[in-house]
Order: C-alpha cells, then structure tokens, then sequence
C-alpha cells in the first residue's frame, strides 16, 4: 500500500504570518510574485521561497521577491501586472488563466512563469507545451484531462448517486466542463451546471439540494482558492449534505470531502527551477511547459462522518491524505 500521510486538523488556531517586506537592493535579482488570494495567506508563496532557495537563490540575498495579492479580485490583476512591470522586476510568477492574460496583455518582453494553469494551449496562451515561444513558460496541471477523473471518484464514493451539481465560477471560460459532461453521461449521471458568483454560493447550494443533486463537484478557479472560501464551500456542502470534490487537498484540510490533482506547494517549488534558468540566461520560450507526473488524492474523514457517508475501502486504500 502506498504510504499516506495522516493529518489532525487545528481549527482557527494557525497563527497569522507578519506581512512581506517589499524591499530590494540594487543587483539583486527582482522577482514579481502575484497571488491570486490574500496576504494572510502564505503557503504557496512559502513553497516558491522555499523551492528558490534550493536552487540557489536566497531571498534578501540573492534575489527579492515583490509580492502583490489580489485578495480574490481578479479583475485587480491587470493593475497588478502593470505595477510589477513598473517595478522593473526580472520576471513575474503568477497562476491561472485570468492573470496569463493580464500579463500577455501587459508585456511581450518580461518574462513569464505561471506555476498553475490548466490548459494553456487549448487556452490559446502558447501554441504547444514543448514549445510554447515568446515569453511564457511554467506548469499546465492538465484540469481538462483530470476533471472527468474527479467525476469517477465522487461517483466511486457515493455509488447510489443519480444525479450531481457541478459549480463554476461565472466569471471563466470552464475548461474541463465537457470532460466532465462526458463522463457524466457514461456514468449514467445527471449533471447540473451551476454558474455562479461569490455573491450567490448560499443560493446555489440550496438549488443544487432542492432540485435533488447527491453530490457536489467543484470546478477549478483561483476565485475560490484561498482558505476563508475554501471553508465557506464546505461548510455549504455539509451543510446542504453533499459530498463535495475539488481540485486540490487544501479544500479537503479546510473540510471538503475529497480532492484529487497535483499537489500545488509542489507546482510552485518547481516554478522555482523555470525562474532560476531563466535569471541565468535561458530564453522562457525554449523552456517547454511541464505537466504534473503524480496526481494525489486526498479523502476528510471527518467530513464523511459528518454526512453519514462510509467512505469505500477501494477509495481509502489510494488515498495519499487522509484527513481526521
């Protein structure tokens, strides 16, 4: 059996990290890092740092790291970019299809390093992973192949289900979404698309219960991603008991049932390695994009309690995390 890791949740009682110094000295490397979620939030940037420093790279000494957070609000990530580029940094780091955009709009020149994003071909970002040119380059998590996959495990899960609610966030293009219509129909589902804002959550629960969907599928979006709203969707979901899915095992270790894709701390210790190639010389559109090798599948076991669900024991003998 794999060897899995076994987590006991804390609750409220992590301690707030103090905020990020902005200061750089003439020569080092300037590294601009937007985040997608909020300043109390730090472990994505930590595995970057982290990830940094293996590579050679020490912040404060070899290079600095301006950090700007966009606290959920996507449509602030134009503003972002242009006030990295402002600050005459090396390169950026960013994650998702909303902030490739603003910074494909924003520069042709400054490189490029996107630790997350589904599919940036069928985005349209680069005309292919192995070369994707210009000034892009970073890590796809391949969301459109694997989103059908999380459909099986929720189905594999809770197999009286009939009928499931899938979530999406109304501000994206969904990738993945006919993936998932896909394996809906073979696995004889009914699929509600539900689309909706951070405004409408609640509401969209309640739709979802009170039109019969058994489970919840959670499509992938940087606007969810981040610790308050992680929580938020699964208190919904045990609330309107339904056995919830996502994207990665932090939704899970806020309470979400399952989630099953790459580990994203590891997706941005590697997007270490595309910066320091390219601090070093190499051109971002000789880098080709990587895709995730391991895929991890995290189960709360809490969580199932809570909605009365027995977890199968095919289920707990792949899991990587178990949470309790």
């Amino acid at each position: 059996m794999r060897r899995r890791k076994f987590v006991m949740l804390l609750g409220a009682a992590a301690l707030a990290q103090p905020a990020f110094s902005q200061e750089s000295r003439p020569g080092l490397a300037r590294i601009g890092f937007i985040a997608n979620g909020p300043a109390s939030e730090h472990r994505l940037r930590d595995a970057f740092i982290a990830g940094l420093r293996e590579h050679g790279l020490v912040e404060g000494q070899d290079c600095t790291v301006l950090t700007r957070f966009a606290e959920g609000e996507l449509d602030r990530l134009p503003a972002l970019v242009e006030d990295l580029i402002g600050e005459k940094v090396d390169v950026i780091v960013l994650a998702g299809p909303p902030a490739i955009r603003a910074a494909q709009s924003a520069t042709s020149t400054v490189p490029i390093v996107v630790a997350i994003t589904g599919d940036p071909v069928a985005d349209r970002f680069v005309p292919s992973l192995a070369h994707p040119g210009g000034n892009l380059t970073g890590l796809s998590m391949n969301n459109t192949e694997i989103s059908g996959k999380r459909l099986e495990l929720l189905k594999e899960t809770t197999p009286s289900m009939t009928r499931v609610a899938a979530l999406a966030d109304a501000s994206l293009v969904m990738a993945g979404l006919s993936e998932v219509e896909a394996a809906a129909q073979s696995l004889g589902l009914a699929l509600q698309v539900l689309r909706v804002t951070m405004d409408d959550l609640d509401g969209a629960f309640a739709t979802a219960q009170r039109e019969g969907a058994q489970a919840m599928l959670v499509l992938p979006t940087p606007r969810f991603n981040f610790q308050s709203r992680r929580a938020r969707l699964a208190d919904l979901a045990l609330r309107h008991g339904l056995p919830s899915m996502y994207e990665e095992a932090a939704y899970v270790r806020d309470g979400g049932l399952m989630s099953y894709g790459p580990g994203f701390e590891d997706m941005y210790r590697r997007a270490a390695v595309y910066v320091a190639r390219i601090l070093k010389g190499v051109k971002p559109g000789d880098l080709p994009i990587e895709q995730p090798a391991k895929f991890e599948l995290a189960v709360n076991l809490r969580s199932a309690k809570a909605l009365g669900l027995a977890i199968p024991q095919s289920i707990l003998a792949r899991a990587d995390e178990l949470i309790e």
